[in-house]
């Protein structure tokens, strides 16, 4: 069978065990054969009830039958009435089209032919509303687990590192694989704080979810509430009326029977052939045998007058309560209880299928989360992963690390004299000069290592160095307005490492950013930096670069300018601290001046490229905050005035540098 339009069905219409006149099977012999005859008379002597119809219960198997409160005219203005008591939600605004033709018509016609239907889908979505705020506490509470650890995760690694920065221990390859292995335990907080995040997301779906169902349940259960309680104040109404139609009717059965002067015993076996009839009529005659006893014949005829018309009266009530109470019946289970029991299947299934839903999704993220813990430790792909935990320890090489300690360990303190001297004349008794053993980085001690480099000459006003000196003075000497150094570390950084990640933020290889430091500062026109060894790691390059402006005697931003900055840097509007900002940048020494803006619009370039570098402005200015002021004159100053100075410098680089005639 198809639920379909224009084909309504009926899953009750009036039970056999329910009679019209309210009783469910406990009333008189009469009641009974009203409740089963098509077409019923009600006759107690001469008085008779108009007939009326009580049409037949049909099944959900007669697809093609009609409801019948159609066809039947008191039964429709019935309708009117009941649907008037309800407001619109009572109403029957669809007629043909009781439940949409994707519903379960199966499930919803075993449910209407349940008594039980009702409270057995409100149990149900009590259960389902149990399990799906169990679920939301689990996962409310998973996600402050996972939130808290890897809060405290990433913590650790960033206070480890800082204070490794701060400490004295190794450098070299060591330091690198620590470095990683903090970024490692970093992407793995990174991961937890995000299923955490997640899973808080998922809690709050269940719990707005069962919110909403607890509320569409409540709003059913009330409405089923209404139509049977009208239904059964309906009912009550009936069984009332029948109940003075019955006293009226044994009253002018009385009156009847005295006025004709009958035998009492023949005359009740003759109206009422069954024993529970004879009972009652002789009780009636017992009692009012003496109801005409001195009285006229007109008195007797007024008094069967008004019994008639008493009669006549309750037979039209009772009539009416029957046919409201058949049409109130009609209603709420051939039209309201199916939508009622359609609204709550659907209650049930939201719940039930939200609640899968999410743990199924808890499931997909569960494990997510942890192969990408395990990617992240041991990845499995190429060197675009990066490097696993095991890998990165396994790169520490102890004896590279030991030679360059020694190696520069000798270079700094090789001039200092320590206990006896080694060399000396011969005539006083020291040994003739030993081969030396010349000390090298090198990882294994198979070849021979080169000799040591000469230290550079420290020479005075002819100084030609190039970090450690004075800005003014390297520009006199160089005769430009930028030193040279700073424009070849920035046009390699814009030519190989403008997208790479991290660069500046990243640190390069120790050993490597001291050789690089050590050739420029000797010879910076002899370095070529498109070469394999530094353009393959511009970490190493861009290391110099911060490492030269914090070798100036003097930073960039001057000793002088120093307060003024960090004051415009605290003003809170902003606009105002951009004007207050642009006004210290142009207080500036010249050489300051154009290293800032030739420098400024270096780092403008690459936060263009944030995208694939992931350096945006924060993160240039947190770099490069405590390299361009100083913690000059002993003073404690507060970094993020450091950091913001430089941010709103870079974010309006264009308005403090550029003129309309360079941008144009």
């Amino acid at each position: 069978m198809s639920i379909a339009h224009g084909h309504t069905p009926h899953p009750h219409y009036l039970d056999d065990a329910r009679s019209a006149d309210g009783h469910t099977g406990t009333g008189t012999d009469s009641t009974r054969s009203l409740s089963h005859s098509p077409t019923t008379s009600l006759s107690y002597g001469s008085a008779s009830v108009p007939p009326f119809s009580v049409p037949s219960r049909p099944s959900l198997s007669s697809a093609d039958s009609e409801p019948q409160p159609h066809h039947n005219p008191p039964i429709a203005s019935a309708h009117a009435h009941y649907a008037g008591a309800f407001g619109k939600r009572g109403a029957v605004e669809d007629e043909g089209n009781v439940v949409e033709p994707s519903f379960d018509e199966n499930v919803l016609r075993a449910l209407c032919e349940l008594d039980c239907g009702v409270p057995l889908l409100l149990d149900r979505i009590k259960q389902g509303l149990a399990s799906c705020r169990e679920a939301a506490t689990f996962f409310k509470r998973r996600a402050a687990l996972e939130e808290e650890y890897g809060r405290n995760l990433q913590k650790m690694s960033k206070t480890t590192t800082e204070a490794y920065a701060l400490s004295d221990g190794k450098a070299g390859t060591y330091v690198g694989a620590w470095q990683t292995t903090m970024k490692i335990h970093d992407i793995i907080a990174e991961n937890r704080i995000r299923f955490g995040q997640r899973l808080k997301e998922m809690a709050d779906d269940l719990t707005t979810l069962s919110n909403e169902v607890e509320k569409n349940r409540k709003l059913s259960k009330d409405l089923a509430s209404r139509y049977e309680r009208t239904l059964l104040d309906s009912e009550i109404t009936t069984e009332k009326s029948k109940a003075r139609f019955d006293q009226t009717a044994e009253e002018l059965e009385r009156l009847l029977l005295q006025k004709e002067g009958e035998n009492v015993k023949e005359s009740a076996a003759l109206q009422r052939p069954s024993a529970g009839g004879k009972r009652v009529i002789g009780k009636a005659v017992a009692k009012g045998g003496l109801l005409l006893k001195g009285k006229s014949a007109a008195s007797i005829q007024r008094q069967e007058d008004d019994v008639r018309a008493r009669m006549s009266a309750s037979s039209d009530a009772y009539r009416k309560a029957v046919i409201d109470t058949q049409a109130i019946r009609q209603e709420y289970f051939n039209f309201q209880l199916p939508r009622i029991l359609r609204a709550l299947k659907e209650c049930a299934d939201e719940i039930d299928l939200g609640t899968q839903y999410h743990l199924t999704r808890y499931a997909f993220l569960f494990e997510s989360s942890l192969l990408g813990d395990g990617a992240t430790v041991a990845p499995t792909g190429g060197i675009e992963d990066g490097p696993g935990l095991k890998s990165t320890i396994e790169s520490i090489d102890n004896r590279k690390d030991f030679n360059v300690y020694m190696q520069n360990y000798a270079y700094a303190h090789g001039g200092v004299q320590r206990g006896p001297r080694r060399t000396g004349p011969e005539h006083e008794g020291f040994l003739p000069p030993q081969p030396q053993h010349h000390l090298s980085p090198r990882s294994n001690g198979s070849a021979p290592a080169p000799a040591l480099a000469p230290a550079p000459e420290r020479t005075g006003s002819g100084n030609t160095n190039t970090f450690g000196v004075n800005l003014a003075e390297q520009v006199a000497r160089e005769g430009t307005d930028v030193p040279g150094i700073v424009v070849k570390l920035a046009g390699a950084i814009e030519k190989h490492g403008i997208t790479s990640v991290g660069i500046y933020r990243v640190n390069g290889t120790m050993s490597k950013v001291g050789r690089l430091r050590e050739m420029l500062n000797r010879d910076p026109e002899g370095v070529n930096l498109d070469a394999e060894e530094w353009a393959g790691d511009i970490n190493n390059v861009a290391s110099v670069m911060k490492q030269w402006f914090r070798e100036l005697p003097e930073p960039l931003l001057t000793h002088t300018l120093h307060t003024g900055f960090l004051d415009a840097a605290n003003i809170e509007n902003d606009r105002l601290r951009h004007i207050r900002l642009h006004e210290r940048v142009n207080e500036l020494p010249d050489p300051n001046y154009a290293t800032l803006k030739y420098f400024m619009g270096h780092l403008n370039k690459i936060a263009q490229y944030q995208s694939e570098n992931q350096m945006s402005v924060s993160n240039l200015a947190i770099v490069f905050g405590p390299t361009l002021f100083s913690q000059s004159q002993g003073t404690q100053v507060d970094p993020m005035l450091q950091n913001k100075a430089i941010e709103t410098i870079l974010e309006h680089y264009t308005d403090i540098f550029v003129d309309e005639s360079e941008h144009a």
